[in-house]
C-alpha cells in the first residue's frame, strides 16, 4: 500500500504544469537519478544498457514484468533553420538526451514506442515513464498499451540528465517561492523585480547567447532524434500538459513522421504571456471555486468547511504579518502557503489535504503546508532543489517573445485581483521571471500540421493549470485535432476513468479516432 500510494501521487505530480511566480513548471516528487554511459554520436543508433537502479531509487523496485533499459544520444544544439546547419552559437556542438526504455516481459503484436513527456517545460520524462510503467492499479498504463509498445521517457534538453540547465541558488529559489505572492507595496514590488533580475543575471553570466538554444522548437526537432532512435519509421507519442506544445511543434515540423499524437492538457500555442497568465488565473479560481463547493459539502472531510475560501485567504493574510515557524526554524511565509494550495489543484484528491494543511498551520503546525508547496517546487528535505525551475524559465523564456513593461504588469496585478482574487496577483506578478530574463528569444511555430493524420486533444473541464477552454483552440490550430472531453477535476485525463482510457487506447493502438464531440462524465 505504501508503494501504491507513492507511485500515484509521484504520477499525479509528472502530469502537471503552471505558470507561477517563478514560471512554468511542473512538481517533481522524485530524485534525480543520473542515467550513465556514453551518448550515441548523431544520427547513429544508441547502446542500450539494462538500468534497474533508476526505478530502484525513485519507487524502490520496478514493476512487476517490466525491464528498463537507458541510453543517450547526441543531438546539435542548434539544428539550424529548416533544422539544417547552423552558423549559430551552438554550431557544431551537441546535447546528450537521456532516453529510458521499459518493456514488459509479456510484450506481445508490438506496435512501435510510445514515446512520453510529462510536461513542466521541466518534467522528466526519464523518471515518468518508470512510473506510468505501474500499471492501472498504481495510476500508470493499462497493460493494453504497456503490452503493446515499449514505453519510452526522454529528458528534453536542459532538463535532469540531458545536459541540465543549473543556473539558480538554492537561496534564491527559496526568496521566489516564499515571496508574497501579491506584492502590494511599491517597494515590495521593486524587491521582486530585483529578485528576477538577480536569477536572470545569474543565468545569463553562465549561459550567454545559448540560452535560446533550449527553446521548444528545438526540442522537438530533438523528439525526431528519439524517434529514430527507438527505430520507429514513425512517432507514436503521448504528451502531457506542456508535452502538449511540444508534440504539436513535432506536428508542424515533421508532419508526414506522425503516427498517433495524444495530446493531454492542451496548451494553446498561439496565446502570448498576458493571454496565457490571465487564462491560469481563471483557471486557477475556477478550480479552487470547485474545491470550496466540496468542502461545503463534505465538511466531514474538510475541516475549514464552511467558508473555505475564507480560511485560505485568512491563513495567506496571516502568513504575510507573521508566519508560523516549523520545527527547524523555516517560516511558512505567504508564498509558501500559496505554493500549497497551487500544489493541491492539481488533483481533486488533494482537495482533503489542503483542508487539512490549512486547519493544521491554524493550530500552528506548518508541515503540511511545506510538504505541499515543497513537492511543487522540487525541493528536497535538506533544502536543495533539482533543476526543475531551472530549465523551466530557460525553456519558456527562450519561447516567449512577448515582453509586457514592469508598469504594465503592474497595472495587470491590480485588475487582476478584483478579478481573480487569490490568484490573479501572483499570475500577473510572474510574468516578470521572463521580462527580466536575458538572451535572445526563438519562438516555435503556430500553424496547421498539414499533412499529418488526426490529432487527439484531451481536455478536463475543470482543468486549472491548461483551462479547457485551450483544448479546442490547440486542435483547431493544427486542423487535423479530434477533441476528448473529460467532465472531470484535476489536470490532464488520461487514463483517469475506462471512458477515457478505452478512447485513448483505441486510438493508439487501432488509430481509431474518438467519434466528434465524445464527452466523458467525471466517473
Amino acid at each position: 500500500m505504501a508503494t501504491r500510494r507513492r507511485v500515484r501521487r509521484t504520477l499525479a505530480a509528472f502530469t502537471v504544469a503552471a505558470l507561477l511566480t517563478a514560471g512554468c513548471t511542473l512538481p517533481a516528487f522524485a530524485p534525480r537519478t543520473e542515467v550513465e554511459g556514453a551518448a550515441a554520436p548523431t544520427g547513429s543508433a544508441p547502446t542500450w544498457r539494462p538500468c534497474p537502479e533508476v526505478p530502484d531509487e525513485l519507487v524502490g523496485r520496478g514493476a512487476p514484468d517490466m525491464r528498463y533499459e537507458c541510453a543517450r544520444i547526441a543531438v546539435p544544439r542548434d539544428w539550424g533553420t529548416g533544422g539544417g546547419a547552423s552558423t549559430g552559437p551552438g554550431a557544431g556542438q551537441t546535447f546528450e538526451i537521456a532516453l529510458l526504455r521499459a518493456r514488459s516481459t509479456k510484450q506481445h503484436d508490438r506496435v512501435g514506442s510510445l514515446v512520453i513527456n510529462p510536461g513542466g517545460p521541466g518534467g522528466s520524462g526519464v523518471d515518468t515513464a518508470v512510473y506510468l510503467s505501474f500499471g492501472p492499479q498504481f495510476g500508470g498504463l493499462p497493460a493494453s498499451i504497456t503490452e503493446r509498445f515499449d514505453i519510452v521517457g526522454f529528458d528534453p534538453r536542459g532538463v535532469s540528465r540531458s545536459s541540465p540547465v543549473k543556473c539558480i541558488s538554492d537561496a534564491d529559489l527559496d526568496a521566489s517561492f516564499g515571496f508574497d505572492p501579491d506584492p502590494a507595496s511599491q517597494s515590495a514590488f521593486d524587491g521582486f523585480v530585483g529578485l528576477s533580475q538577480r536569477i536572470g543575471r545569474g543565468c545569463g553570466d553562465r549561459y550567454g547567447d545559448q540560452l535560446p538554444l533550449y527553446g521548444t522548437e528545438q526540442a522537438a526537432r530533438d523528439i525526431d532524434a528519439v524517434r529514430a532512435a527507438v527505430g520507429d519509421d514513425k512517432l507514436t507519442y503521448l504528451g502531457y500538459s506542456y508535452g502538449t506544445l511540444l508534440g504539436a511543434t513535432y506536428a508542424q515540423l515533421y508532419p508526414q513522421r506522425v503516427r498517433a499524437l495524444v495530446l493531454d492538457g492542451a496548451v494553446d500555442p498561439q496565446q502570448r504571456l498576458v493571454e496565457g497568465s490571465e487564462s491560469q488565473a481563471r483557471g486557477f479560481e475556477r478550480a479552487f471555486n470547485n474545491f470550496t463547493r466540496w468542502c461545503a459539502a463534505n465538511a466531514d472531510r474538510c475541516p475549514i468547511a464552511p467558508d473555505a475560501r475564507a480560511a485560505v485567504t485568512e491563513a495567506i493574510d496571516k502568513a504575510k504579518a507573521s508566519p508560523v515557524r516549523g520545527a527547524n526554524g523555516r517560516e511558512a511565509t505567504a508564498g509558501w502557503v500559496f505554493y500549497a494550495v497551487i500544489s493541491s489543484l492539481y488533483t481533486e484528491a488533494g482537495w482533503q489535504e489542503l483542508a487539512q494543511a490549512i486547519d493544521h498551520l491554524a493550530e500552528g503546525d506548518p508541515k503540511d503546508v511545506f510538504r505541499l508547496a515543497d513537492a511543487y517546487a522540487g525541493r528536497g528535505s535538506d533544502g536543495h532543489y533539482s533543476n526543475l525551475f531551472d530549465a523551466n524559465l530557460a525553456i519558456n523564456c527562450a519561447d516567449e517573445t512577448e515582453k509586457p513593461s514592469r508598469e504594465q504588469i503592474r497595472q495587470l496585478q491590480a485588475e487582476w485581483r478584483g478579478k481573480y482574487p487569490l490568484f490573479g496577483p501572483a499570475l500577473a506578478v510572474g510574468m516578470l521571471s521572463c521580462v527580466e530574463w536575458p538572451g535572445g528569444r526563438d519562438p516555435y511555430p503556430t500553424g496547421r500540421a498539414n499533412g499529418a493524420p488526426p490529432i487527439v486533444v484531451v481536455g478536463t473541464t475543470g482543468d486549472p493549470a491548461t483551462p479547457y477552454e485551450q483544448t479546442p483552440r490547440l486542435a483547431s490550430m493544427l486542423g487535423v485535432g479530434r477533441v476528448l472531453t473529460w467532465e472531470g477535476e484535476g489536470h490532464t485525463a488520461y487514463p483517469q476513468t475506462s471512458c477515457i482510457t478505452d478512447a485513448v487506447d483505441a486510438y493508439l493502438l487501432d488509430l481509431s479516432v474518438p467519434r466528434e464531440g465524445l464527452r466523458c462524465p467525471a466517473r
